[in-house]
C-alpha cells in the first residue's frame, strides 16, 4: 500500500505540489480572517459559573467587565487634595465615552466601600471602571478605554479580569511568534547536522511549517463555530512543528538510506514509503489516538483543544505522505545539493554494542533505570491543582503588577473571597422568613474556621439581631435609607442576595477548599438554594470536572494504543510493554512538573498549583508522541526478526538503525519544546518543560535501556499472540 502511495507520489509529483500551495493560500486566507479565541479555559455547566451568572443578575453586568485603576504617587499622600485632582482629571475622558458605563472613585463609592479605597500612607488609591457590553465586547473595547488613562503625576496600573485577559492574549501571541522564531533555527541547525546538506535539512522544516500553518487556520476557523482557548494556537504550533518535522526526518533518512543501496530515485522513494509511510501512519493514528482522549472532555476548553489537534495530526500525516514525496521526486539528485558538512560514518556500530551490552546484563540495566523513573516521578504524588489566575504572567506584566500592588497597598480588596448566592423560590428576596434564613446562614459561615468576615446586608460592626435587621430593611430609618439602597443595588435581585465570604489563604489554600465545603455541606437556608462561586470554587470545579472524566480518557487511549501497535507488530506482548515504558517517561515528566512548577525549584517561577488541564493535555500529548519512537524502533526490530528469527540479533540491529534517528528526531522535538518553556505565561512554558523533559526521557532511558533490556529478558515471547488474532490480522491485509 505504502509502496504504491510513493510510486504514485513520484508520477503525480507536480499536481500533488501544486494542490499543497493551494491548500497554503487558503490557510494564509484563514489566518488572515483571524478567529475568535477564549482566553483560559471554560468549562460550561459548573456550580460556580452559575453562581457568578447569578451575581451578574444582581449587578446588572457582567462582574468581569469591571476591573481595578490603581493609581500611586511616590511622594503625594492619596489623601491630599493634589492626589485627589489629578485622580480625578485621568479618569475624566472616560466618564464622556459610550464605551465606558461607569466609573466609580472613592469620592462617589457608596460609603461603606470608599474607606477602603484609599491608603495615604501608601501613596496609592484604587477607582473601579466598568466596561459596557458582554465580556467580548469589552475586552474589545478596552485598549482603547486603557489608553485614555494617563496621568502627568500618577503612576497608572490596571488589574482585574479584563486586564488580566488582555494582557494574557498578548503575552500567548508574542510567546507563540518568540517560540517559533528560536524553535525553527533550532529544528533547522539539528537537521543540517543530520542530513549534512542545505536542501535535505529544509525539507523536513518546509513541510513543518506546511502543517503549523494549515492547523492553525483550522483552529481559527473552529474558533468562529465552538469556544477555542487562546493557547490551543500555541499548543498546536508546538505539537504541528515538532510532529510535521518528526515524520520528514523519519521519511527523508530512509529514502537517502534507499539511495546509499544503490536504487534509483523512484524505487528509492517507494521503498522509503514503504518503510517510513507506514511508521508514519501508525505513528500518526497513535498520537491523534492520544489526543482523542480530550475529546472526553466535552463542555470544555479541553473538548475543542482535542479536534483542534486532530486537525494538526492530520496534516501533519497528509503532507508527511504527500508533499514530502512529491517534493523529492522533483529534487532527484538534488536532495544532495548545499553541502555543509562531511558526510559521517553512519554504521551505528556504537549502537549495536550498547544494545548488547545491555542485553547481556539486562536485570542489571532495568532495576536502576526502573528505579531512577520512580524517584524523578515521586513528587507527583503530592500533586495540587488549580485554575490558572493573574500569577500564570511574567512579573512585569501590568495586570500583574496591578494585582502585586492590590495585595500590598490593600490587602483587604485582594482578599480571597468566596461568593455565596441564596436564591429563594419566591420573590421579593428580602421578607422577613428570607432576612432571618440570610442571618442564619451568614452566622454559619461566619462561624466556620478560616472565614475572617462576612460581608452582606446582614453583617456589620453594629450588634443587630434578626428583628433588627428585618426592621432596618424592611422600613429603613431615613438617616441610613440611601446607605441601605445603595447595598441592595450591589447585593440583592428579585429572588437572590449574595453574600461575601474573606477566607485566609490564597484561593488553592486547604483553608479556603474547606470553607467551600463547609458551605456547600448544607444546600438550603429556608426556602433558598445556596449555590457557591469564586476563585476557590471554580478551582475546586473544575478540578471535579477533570478527574470524573480523565479515567475514561485513559482507558481509551490505551486501550485503541494497543490496537493500533497490535495491527503493527502482531504482537500482544510488545504493546503491553510499549504502554508501560509511555507511562514510566509520563510518570516521570509529571514528578518534575511538580517539583518546579508547584514546589518553586528551578527556572525561577513562582510555586503554584498547576492548572487542571495541564496533566491531561499533557498526557494525551505525550502518549501518542512516545509512540513515535515506539514505532519507528520496534518496526525495525520487527523486519530484522523476521528476517533472522533471532530475537537478540534483531533488537541489536533495530536499535543500530534507529538509534541515531531517534536521537536526532528527540534533539529537534525537545528544541521545539524548550523554545515554549522559556515563554513568560507559566502554563505554557508548564507545556513545554514537561513535553521537553518526557521526549528527551524517552528516547534516551527508555529506548536505549529499558526497551533492549526487557527484550532480551523476554525473547522470542515479545513476539507471541493468539493464533485467532494473527488470523485477523492477516485478514486486514497486515502481514
Amino acid at each position: 500500500m505504502f509502496e504504491n502511495l510513493g510510486a504514485a507520489m513520484y508520477r503525480r509529483r507536480w499536481p500533488v505540489i501544486f494542490a499543497s500551495i493551494a491548500v497554503l493560500l487558503l490557510s494564509v486566507a484563514a489566518l488572515v480572517r483571524g478567529g475568535e479565541l477564549t482566553t483560559g479555559g471554560t468549562i460550561h455547566a459548573l456550580e460556580s459559573q452559575r453562581a457568578a451568572s447569578l451575581v451578574d443578575g444582581i449587578l446588572g453586568h457582567p462582574m468581569e467587565t469591571t476591573f481595578a485603576v490603581i493609581f500611586k504617587s511616590p511622594r503625594v499622600d492619596a489623601r491630599d487634595q493634589a492626589f485627589h485632582d489629578a485622580l480625578r482629571a485621568a479618569l475624566e475622558p472616560l466618564r464622556h465615552d459610550s464605551r465606558v458605563q461607569g466609573v466609580t472613585t472613592p469620592d462617589d463609592a457608596p460609603t461603606f466601600l470608599a474607606p477602603g479605597m484609599v491608603n495615604g500612607s501608601a501613596h496609592a488609591a484604587f477607582a473601579l471602571v466598568t466596561l459596557g457590553g458582554d465580556v467580548k465586547h469589552a475586552l474589545a473595547t478596552y485598549p482603547a478605554v486603557r489608553a485614555l488613562l494617563v496621568s502627568d503625576s500618577l503612576e497608572i496600573t490596571c488589574t482585574g479580569p479584563l486586564p488580566f485577559t488582555h494582557d494574557l492574549d498578548r503575552s500567548l501571541e508574542q510567546d507563540l511568534i518568540k517560540s517559533e522564531m528560536v524553535s525553527l533555527p533550532l529544528a533547522l541547525l539539528v537537521l543540517v547536522y543530520v542530513f549534512r546538506t542545505i536542501v535535505a535539512a529544509a525539507l523536513p522544516v518546509c513541510v513543518g511549517a506546511l502543517a503549523v500553518v494549515g492547523g492553525i487556520a483550522c483552529v481559527l476557523t473552529l474558533s468562529h463555530y465552538t469556544d477555542i482557548a487562546q493557547y490551543t494556537v500555541n499548543i498546536c504550533s508546538l505539537v504541528g512543528l515538532g510532529l510535521a518535522i518528526d515524520y520528514s526526518l523519519f521519511t527523508v533518512s530512509r529514502y537517502r538510506e534507499e539511495l546509499a543501496l544503490g536504487h534509483d530515485y523512484p524505487e528509492a522513494l517507494a521503498r522509503a514509503m514503504n518503510g517510513a509511510g507506514r511508521v508514519v501512519a501508525f505513528s500518526g493514528v497513535a498520537v491523534a489516538t492520544g489526543l482523542g482522549g480530550l475529546l472526553f472532555f466535552k463542555g470544555s476548553y479541553l473538548f475543542a483543544m482535542g479536534i483542534g489537534g486532530a486537525f494538526v495530526v492530520a496534516l501533519s500525516i497528509l503532507f508527511a505522505l504527500t508533499f514530502l514525496p512529491a517534493l523529492l521526486a522533483v529534487l532527484g539528485p538534488r536532495i544532495h545539493a548545499g553541502r555543509l558538512l562531511r558526510s559521517a560514518e553512519r554504521k551505528g556500530g556504537g549502537w549495536h554494542k550498547m544494545a548488547t551490552r545491555v542485553m547481556n546484563h539486562p536485570v542489571r540495566v532495568l532495576v536502576p533505570t526502573l528505579a531512577l523513573f520512580l524517584f524523578i516521578g515521586l513528587p507527583f504524588l503530592h500533586l495540587r491543582m488549580g485554575a490558572l489566575d493573574v500569577r500564570v504572567l511574567a512579573g512585569d506584566v501590568e495586570a500583574r503588577r496591578g494585582f502585586d500592588l492590590l495585595k500590598r497597598d490593600f490587602p483587604e480588596q485582594a482578599a480571597n473571597r468566596i461568593t455565596v448566592v441564596l436564591e429563594f423560590k419566591t420573590a421579593p428576596a428580602l421578607t422577613v422568613p428570607h432576612i432571618d434564613a440570610l442571618f442564619d446562614l451568614s452566622r454559619r459561615i461566619g462561624a466556620l474556621p478560616h472565614v475572617r468576615k462576612v460581608e452582606s446586608l446582614v453583617d456589620g460592626d453594629s450588634p443587630l439581631g434578626k428583628e433588627d435587621y428585618e426592621s432596618v430593611l424592611l422600613e429603613p430609618p431615613p438617616a441610613y435609607a440611601a446607605i441601605i439602597e445603595e447595598a441592595k443595588k450591589l447585593t440583592v435581585s428579585d429572588r437572590a442576595v449574595v453574600l461575601t465570604a474573606l477566607v485566609d489563604g490564597p484561593p488553592e489554600s486547604n483553608d479556603a477548599r474547606e470553607v467551600v465545603r463547609a458551605i456547600r455541606s448544607q444546600r438550603t437556608a429556608g426556602d433558598g438554594t445556596i449555590v457557591v462561586g469564586g476563585q476557590t470554587a471554580a478551582d475546586l470545579d473544575a478540578t471535579d470536572f477533570i478527574l470524573a472524566r480523565a479515567p475514561r480518557a485513559v482507558a481509551f487511549v490505551v486501550a485503541v494504543t494497543f490496537v493500533v501497535l497490535f495491527l503493527l507488530l502482531g504482537s500482544v506482548v510488545l504493546p503491553v510493554k510499549a504502554l508501560l515504558m509511555n507511562l514510566l517517561s509520563i510518570a516521570g515528566s509529571f514528578g518534575a512538573l511538580v517539583w518546579v512548577f508547584q514546589d518553586g525549584h528551578l527556572l525561577g517561577v513562582e510555586p503554584q498549583p498547576i492548572d487542571p488541564s495541564v496533566p491531561v493535555l499533557l498526557f494525551c500529548v505525550l502518549f501518542g508522541l512516545s509512540m513515535d519512537y515506539e514505532v519507528l524502533m520496534l518496526s525495525r526490530i520487527r523486519e530484522s526478526y523476521l528476517s533472522s528469527n533471532d530475537n537478540t540479533a534483531a533488537v541489536a540491529e533495530g536499535l543500530e538503525k534507529t538509534a541515531g534517528l531517534i536521537t536526532s528526531a528527540a534533539a529537534i522535538m525537545v528544541a521545539v519544546f524548550v523554545a515554549f518553556a522559556l515563554t513568560g505565561v507559566v502554563i505554557l512554558k508548564a507545556v513545554g518543560f514537561g513535553m521537553a523533559l518526557a521526549v528527551a526521557l524517552d528516547a534516551s532511558l527508555v529506548r536505549v535501556l529499558l526497551v533492549p533490556a526487557t527484550m532480551r529478558l523476554f525473547g522470542d515471547a515479545n513476539w507471541w499472540a493468539p493464533p485467532a488474532m494473527n488470523r485477523l490480522r492477516k485478514r486486514l491485509g497486515l502481514h
